[in-house]
């Protein structure tokens, strides 16, 4: 897999979620923080995010597409000054249509999809903690055609639902996040050069390279020479660029992706210990399992038996937060 894919892999806990949803003045809608990454889009109509803190009113027209990628609390409404309802969500987090609310309004309307993806907040691949607390795209005029079409696509599967809608429509969510973070990271890398960061080390082809490497392969004995050798540039070259680009040195990354592959392993599979301990690179289990308490704070049997105890009975199981370094 590529990095973008295998991060967001890596970070998933459960199935994304997308509805579609027509308004009529006056509403407004606020939605409580939480490990949700919620985005809306704009069909028809306009309507006004009210983002995390205490930033200005954004409007959104159609063709408008905004992405919220931290779990922070945050509001939507058709008009800046309109007061927020709490969302009505059921069980499974799909927000519930709501009717209007009382109060003056016009007979304004918006068409809008309104969906969340849920991804582990605890341990977020730096690709995305980098990330501005709000993603805002257009794909007016043309722009980002390919976010367009997916969200043409979502829509006709939301409001024309056919056979086999429900196994579309997570492979549609999958897709719109990966062209929103795509287009993102292709405006913020043609809008600063030269520049540090993931939106640069995703299109440097040396570092990405190296990268592909290391989540191609984790389990393989890396050292900075061979990745650099990889990446065509000598050790020292390697190492500072790299470091730049990504904000950490390649042996940390590796390790680092390496426990955020085992927790995925851990939580997803009934793999032996010594199994996962072979495929992120540890010749014994015990040093797999002395490595993942320095990373987690707990060792992996307990944290195996943690997050499917919170699979069982959807109450999350307080765990020490390590995130590495």
């Amino acid at each position: 897999m590529d990095v973008l894919s295998d991060a967001i892999t890596a970070m998933r806990t459960g199935r994304p979620h997308a509805g579609h949803h027509r308004r009529a003045a006056p509403w407004g809608v606020r939605f409580p923080a939480g490990d949700g990454v919620g985005f809306h889009a704009v069909l028809d109509g306009e309507a006004w995010l009210h983002p995390p803190g205490d930033t200005a009113p954004v409007r959104m027209t159609a063709g408008d597409l905004v992405l919220l990628p931290h779990g922070t609390s945050y509001g939507i409404a058709d008009a800046p000054g309109r007061t927020l309802r709490p969302a009505v969500l059921d069980p499974d987090g799909r927000l519930r249509p709501q009717p209007p609310q009382a109060g003056p309004g016009t007979a304004a309307s918006s068409s809008m999809l309104c969906g969340a993806y849920l991804l582990n907040q605890a341990r977020p691949h730096p690709l995305l903690t980098e990330l501005p607390p709000q993603l805002h795209l257009t794909t007016g005029d043309g722009r980002h055609p390919r976010l367009r079409t997916v969200t043409d696509l979502l829509a006709d599967e939301l409001t024309d639902r056919q056979p086999g809608t429900d196994a579309v429509l997570p492979a549609l969510l999958d897709t719109l996040l990966l062209h929103v973070l795509r287009a993102w990271y292709a405006e913020q890398a043609d809008a600063e050069r030269p520049g540090s960061g993931w939106a640069h080390a995703l299109r440097d082809r040396t570092i990405s390279t190296a990268l592909h490497a290391i989540h191609d392969d984790p389990a393989h004995p890396w050292t900075v020479e061979e990745l650099g050798a990889r990446a065509g540039l000598s050790r020292a070259a390697f190492a500072r660029r790299f470091t730049t680009l990504v904000g950490r040195p390649p042996l940390a990354y590796l390790t680092w992706w390496r426990m955020t592959t085992a927790g995925r392993l851990l939580r997803e599979s009934d793999a032996p210990l010594r199994t996962i301990a072979q495929r992120t690179g540890y010749l014994s289990e015990f040093a797999f399992a002395k490595a993942f308490k320095r990373e987690y704070g707990v060792s992996p049997g307990r944290y195996r038996s943690a997050v499917h105890l919170e699979g069982r009975t959807g109450r999350r199981t307080a765990l020490p937060a390590r995130t590495g370094g």
